[in-house]
């Protein structure tokens, strides 16, 4: 997605000479690199700016306040999400951030939740973008999700007249009736979906795009489609006794849970599967149909995950299962349905548990599940929710591949005339993939209506922890985040789980990122200049503080190996 990374600049100075004709011609160039951060988020959000510029506040002259309200724009830049995705993304950047090879990576997640919270209390409004609109064009995008919202939310800071349309009769998509409110409070939803619709777009409830309202009117009626429907649409298992009363798909019974219709559950369920729906479904199966003594007592259902692999392979956030299992969920693994067990009256009884092994990995790399002949168990069950997959439902919209999903190329469009696409209806993923790829068609809708080839950023060169100096850089623990415990956690069944990080601690945490591949103004290599080439400039912003005089420069290369964050190379 390098449309959506943050401009890598090139601050290229070239040698006039130099001090001496002995000697090295090897001069010193500042480049912004492309730190980890960054290049791994699906959003393409500039983490290392939004970061440096709290960390930076004092070296340039901001005070905290300014220095909140400038990162929350630079991430607002690529997400109208920040508060939201401060809580659910499983934050990849963490996983590939350079500081984890010292003492952990950046708590990024945690900074940006602080930094959503602050544009919600402070009443923030969304940024728009003066790109010569406002513009005559109107746009229609289906489906009020992450993906649909960040769509229209890029195309109205622009300047289009756009309008969403969703089924259902409030926005959020599967951030609202697929995650449980424990997770993400409704209210941080609304809130951040009541800017964008500030900018101006129009969200039509109840009005789904199908029978009524057919793909081909607003084809006709507008001049470019979204298309985020996204994948409601839960799959079941295909074993035997599945179809009837007391089954459930994931997303079904997720959405009906969020809708306040949640269905009974018995005493002993079994969930299936073993990602982040199969570990909601199982926790909301939990908490359903009991009050607070009942389930602090543990007196509620007796609820087990069937997973087909092992702990390793389970593709849940881990720490999502942490607290199920602190819940006294269970999970049996190496084990998969075979037949689902049900009485003369058609209650479901039983489940036919196949016993599994590992073989060889599969496709996704994970080890393929394989059954162990003549292994079979019986386990007493009345409730059964199959979380193993889901797709879109695109019955009602016209003609598309034969697998289901509506496919687009690199900047989402499709093979159907001014129809772009993007979210889970092309491929499943997490929330920031879909919003990135939102904001991603939005840009190649406007340079396709004003006639323009899409836009592609530079990007690159990387950066990896083998050009930071980490001895540089003070040794900080991580913050933590505050999480009930079990015992609180149910009996609060809807109360948000995850405090996040104070205040205070966002804004320390800020200060533990390394600045990858930009300057910081640490002054080492005005200090080890010994020709005085680094000059200071007046009135610093992050990342700028130094010019250079390559006039005096005698090549020594002492700047380039003190630079503790690989903004310096040598040319």
């Amino acid at each position: 997605m390098g449309l959506l990374k943050a401009p890598v600049k090139k601050k290229t100075i070239r040698s006039t000479g130099g001090a001496g004709g002995g000697v090295s011609a090897a001069r010193p160039q500042q480049q912004i690199k492309l730190p980890p951060c960054t290049k791994t988020c699906p959003s393409g959000n500039d983490i290392r700016g939004w970061l440096t510029v709290i960390m930076q506040r004092e070296k340039t002259g901001m005070s905290l306040e300014e220095a909140m309200n400038q990162a929350w724009a630079i991430e607002m830049e690529t997400t109208p999400f920040p508060s939201v995705m401060g809580r659910v993304c499983p934050h990849p950047c963490e996983t590939h951030c350079n500081r984890k090879e010292k003492d952990g990576a950046v708590a990024i997640n945690s900074v940006e939740r602080a930094i959503g919270d602050w544009g919600i209390e402070h009443k923030l409004t969304a940024p728009r973008l003066d790109v010569g609109g406002p513009f005559k064009e109107k746009i229609a995008v289906v489906g009020a999700g992450p993906s649909g919202l960040s769509c229209a939310y890029q195309l109205a800071r622009r300047g289009y007249k756009v309008t969403v349309y969703d089924a259902y009769d409030k926005p959020g998509g599967m951030l609202r009736y697929g995650i449980p409110e424990y997770r993400l409070p409704r209210n941080i939803i609304d809130a951040e979906v009541a800017r964008i619709v500030e900018l101006g777009v129009e969200i039509k409830y109840n009005t789904p795009i199908g029978k009524d309202l057919p793909l081909t009117k607003l084809q006709s009626e507008y001049d470019a489609v979204y298309l985020a429907i996204g994948a409601h649409q839960g799959k079941k298992v295909g074993v035997p006794g599945e179809e009837g009363d007391g089954v459930y798909t994931g997303a079904e019974f997720l959405r009906l849970a969020n809708q306040g219709k949640a269905p009974p559950v018995g005493k002993k369920v079994v969930v299936i599967g073993g990602g982040d729906t199969a570990v909601d479904a199982a926790r909301v199966c939990l908490r359903c149909g009991q009050d607070a003594a009942q389930v602090s007592r543990r007196m509620g259902s007796e609820v087990t995950i069937l997973y087909r692999r092992t702990r390793a392979e389970m593709p849940a956030i881990a720490r999502e299962i942490e607290e199920a299992l602190e819940e006294h969920i269970k999970i049996e693994f190496l084990a998969a349905p075979a037949k689902i067990i049900r009485d003369a009256s058609g209650k479901v009884v039983k489940m036919a548990l196949q016993r599994m092994e590992l073989g060889d990995p599969d496709k996704s790399g994970r080890r393929r599940p394989v059954p162990i002949e003549g292994k079979i168990d019986e386990i007493e069950v009345d409730t059964v929710v199959a979380a193993v997959s889901q797709q879109p439902d695109v019955s009602l919209l016209g003609a598309f591949q034969k697998d289901g999903w509506i496919n687009g190329d690199d900047w989402g469009k499709t093979q159907m005339d001014k129809v772009w696409t993007g979210g889970d209806n092309i491929n499943l993923g997490i929330a920031t993939t879909s919003i990135g790829q939102g904001a991603k068609a939005a840009l190649a809708i406007h340079a396709h209506l004003r006639g323009q080839a899409p836009r592609k950023d530079v990007v690159g060169p990387d950066i990896g922890p083998d050009r930071i100096k980490f001895e540089h850089y003070e040794s900080k623990p991580r913050a933590e985040r505050t999480v009930l415990s079990a015992e609180e956690r149910l009996a609060h069944p809807l109360e948000e789980h995850d405090k996040g990080v104070t205040f205070e601690q966002a804004v320390a945490e800020a200060s533990r990122c390394l600045s990858c591949g930009n300057c910081f103004g640490c002054e080492k290599c005005w200090m080890y200049c010994t020709p005085s080439c680094f000059k200071k400039i007046a009135t610093p912003q992050p990342g700028v503080y130094y010019k250079v005089d390559l006039g005096t420069c005698d090549g020594c290369r002492k700047c380039a190996e003190e630079c503790p964050c690989g903004f310096l190379d040598m040319i």
